[in-house]
């Protein structure tokens, strides 16, 4: 437990001594938010569906989570690479153990984004229901950010190069968040988009913080609990193994 609660403390270290690495995090989720947000708020208001402000939200805190989460993999072959890696593994603990380190670690700085997001949201209008909802709201962006820590683990554990990496998280990030509802309301859609909305795992990720921040979970804030928590458990013993069977 305690190497766990080290390397931890050690992800949280080294983000928070990273201003730069904060900042670029934010770059596209503000993007998203104030283009989308502002751009297409008087259509989605005009077509009769509210404040389009409210509705996104939730989903651009995803997108944060989701980003910060799958790019912490990256540290693993960084770290592989520059010698760092050997040094943690050929310690007598373990490698189940470091694993669960990193990726708690890398899932609280994913919360952490998210949270920015949340507050520059607060600033230009967005609302919350109520204070239990935040609570809510804080545990779905952290399973959130626990099952794609363990993705980007699992596949970071495969590859040793760093432009590999970026290649197979850009093919996968853009599919999960656009297929994920963070957009678009999910009722009314075609059969085959409808099938694929409902197997990606950020779906329910989306719609959890969404039934919590402002009361609208499409698609059941139980099931959203379950399916978040059933993935994550099987992805972080996936990662843990994939992580156990490194060469060094």
């Amino acid at each position: 437990m305690n190497v766990i609660y080290i390397l931890w403390l050690r992800q949280l270290k080294r983000y928070f001594r990273s201003k730069p690495r904060i900042l670029g995090a934010l770059g596209q989720p503000l993007l998203f938010l104030f283009a989308l947000g502002f751009g297409f708020g008087p259509v989605y208001q005009r077509a009769g569906e509210g404040n389009y402000m409210q509705f996104l939200v939730p989903g651009i805190i995803a997108m944060s989570v989701l980003f910060t989460s799958m790019f912490n993999g990256i540290e693993i072959i960084w770290d592989r690479q520059f010698g760092f890696l050997k040094e943690t593994l050929v310690a007598p603990v373990s490698r189940v153990k470091i694993m669960l380190g990193r990726t708690f670690g890398g899932a609280s700085v994913a919360v952490f984004q998210g949270i920015i997001i949340l507050v520059i949201s607060l600033l230009i209008g967005f609302r919350f229901s109520s204070m239990p909802a935040l609570l809510a709201a804080l545990f779905f962006m952290f399973m959130i950010a626990v099952l794609f820590t363990a993705v980007g683990t699992a596949i970071a554990s495969l590859l040793e190069d760093m432009q590999g990496f970026q290649l197979i998280m850009n093919f996968l990030i853009m599919p999960l968040f656009f297929l994920s509802g963070a957009l678009f309301p999910l009722n009314d859609l075609p059969a085959a988009v409808d099938a694929i909305v409902r197997l990606n795992p950020l779906s329910y990720g989306v719609d959890g913080l969404r039934g919590a921040l402002i009361g609208q979970a499409q698609l059941g804030i139980w099931a959203d609990l379950g399916v978040l928590t059933f993935s994550s458990f099987v992805l972080v013993i996936i990662g843990g193994y994939l992580f156990s069977k490194i060469q060094i």
